[in-house]
């Protein structure tokens, strides 16, 4: 009786936590369909079944996080259905169990899918399966792909915003509480463990009558977990109520920035320099693409010309698109920029990148990380998508931030933070006189590796990027 390992889905998982399960015990299924969702170091991975047959155990409860290699369900040779025969009648907790995602092509996605099967083929509701003609072949082909090291691009998918209802069945009797899943996104499935919630106690507000995370931000406010989890283990990371402390595990995403942050900011010495910049014309740039014809269904805002100005300037001052290999001794000149952008999500922050950000037309390169921050938001961003990045833009305006310190990214020589952008008084010179007036005005801090970006080099750069912001056209002398 074959048992399903969990797989390295990115390059160098080591572990992974079990976010939510999409079958039970006893459900046929076939191969390539999606049996759990599984939450790596990056993001949230649908992880597909290499075999085909009945569900006979699942080896790790929700919640849980395990190495990659362990079993994780076991599943038994399924049996064909019969020539002619009808299909097996689904129990009500398959009927009501809704299919929780629709394809999605997200960055990093591009995606390839190992598996090559659309979620979209099956429709929208989640029945009992039955095994194929042909299935143990079909596990033995599809197995090798699936061992550990394999690292499958596996597809993210979320929610559609308007899926069509369920079909109005005949009443069935009233289920004891945990026992008909309640249908949420992943990310929503996970607040809610993470809070205490659940899930089978609250009634659907969402798209499809799916629980919101507005629905579990507010169940946990103000009341207790009133049970244990599907899995039947309680969930005891939240304090009693009037507790004067709450403890939360460090896992997943967050565990992964603390890492790479406490990494990056003890092992490559820091520089932070800063400069504030008139952007009036930038504002006023802005205000005049988005009237443009080849941008009116593009999303355009300061951070759209700020990137630019990078890409430009970095080709002035390529030691800030490279990096110090430690280990080789040596310096790594980057001569492609993968453009990071910070994001703040659900699970923390994460910097998907835009790759070969330096090949593209200003639209190609608005359109991509529109693309890149709403998938990153949603918790659609795939690992590859996190992995291979050159230089990072961190804005801290949108919290209306002036500026800060960021620490640079490991595998990369410095990090720009953008601050808001307000109008404050400036001093203007105009036919040999100075006037006070009120500008749009931005700080930018630039924290660079000093081990091989010295001083000159890093104020080349961030002078080349501000004065790129306080006049765009000069932009054409790059």
């Amino acid at each position: 009786m074959p048992e399903y390992k969990l797989p390295d889905v990115g390059e160098g998982l080591t572990e992974a936590e079990i976010v939510a399960w999409r079958v039970k015990v006893g459900d046929l299924i076939e191969v390539n369909d999606i049996v759990v969702d599984i939450e790596t170091a990056k993001s949230i991975v649908e992880l597909p079944s290499p075999y085909a047959g009945e569900v006979t155990a699942l080896l790790v409860p929700e919640g849980e996080t395990v190495p990659v290699g362990t079993p994780i369900i076991r599943i038994g040779a399924g049996e064909a259905a019969p020539a002619g025969g009808s299909a097996a009648t689904p129990t009500p907790e398959a009927e009501m169990e809704i299919d929780l995602s629709n394809p999605a092509a997200s960055g990093g996605g591009e995606g390839e899918s190992l598996v090559g099967r659309n979620k979209a083929d099956r429709g929208p509701t989640r029945r009992a399966r039955r095994s194929v003609p042909g299935a143990a072949a079909a596990n033995a082909q599809a197995q090798a792909a699936f061992e550990p090291g394999a690292s499958p691009a596996v597809e993210l998918d979320d929610l559609p915003e308007h899926a069509p209802p369920a079909p109005v069945a005949d009443p069935v009797p009233a289920a004891t509480p945990g026992a008909v899943r309640a249908l949420a996104k992943p990310p929503v499935r996970k607040l809610a463990k993470d809070l205490g919630v659940d899930l089978a106690s609250l009634v659907g507000a969402g798209p499809a009558g799916s629980v919101t995370r507005e629905q579990v931000q507010s169940a946990a406010a103000s009341v207790e977990q009133r049970g244990a989890s599907a899995t039947g283990v309680v969930d005891t990371r939240r304090s009693a109520p009037g507790a004067r402390e709450t403890r939360e595990p460090i896992k997943g995403v967050r565990k992964m920035m603390a890492q790479a942050m406490v990494s990056s900011a003890y092992s490559a010495p820091h520089v932070t320099e800063w400069v504030s910049v008139d952007a009036t014309r930038t504002v006023e740039l802005v205000e005049r693409l988005r009237s443009h014809r080849e941008f009116r269904d593009v999303k355009v805002s300061p951070l759209l010309v700020l990137a630019k100005a990078c890409l430009l300037a970095i080709r002035r001052t390529p030691e800030v698109n490279s990096f110090w290999d430690e280990a080789a001794q040596e310096v790594v000149l980057k001569h492609y920029v993968n453009l990071g952008i910070a994001a703040a999500t659900p699970r923390g922050l994460v910097v998907p990148n835009v790759k070969d950000a330096d090949a593209m037309t200003l639209r190609e390169l608005a359109l991509a990380l529109g693309e890149l921050t709403t998938t990153a938001k949603e918790g659609r961003t795939q690992p590859a998508d996190m992995s291979g990045g050159s230089f990072t833009i961190t804005n801290v305006g949108v919290f209306g931030v002036d500026a800060g310190t960021p620490i640079i990214n490991p595998g990369e020589s410095a990090i720009l933070c953008f601050g808001s952008i307000t109008k404050k008084p400036w001093v203007v010179t105009e036919g040999g006189e100075d006037r006070i007036v009120p500008r749009h005005v931005t700080t930018l801090a630039l924290s660079f590796d000093h081990r091989h970006a010295d001083g000159e080099k890093g104020s080349r750069f961030l002078a080349d990027v501000a004065s790129i912001l306080e006049d765009p056209a000069s932009a054409l002398l790059f």
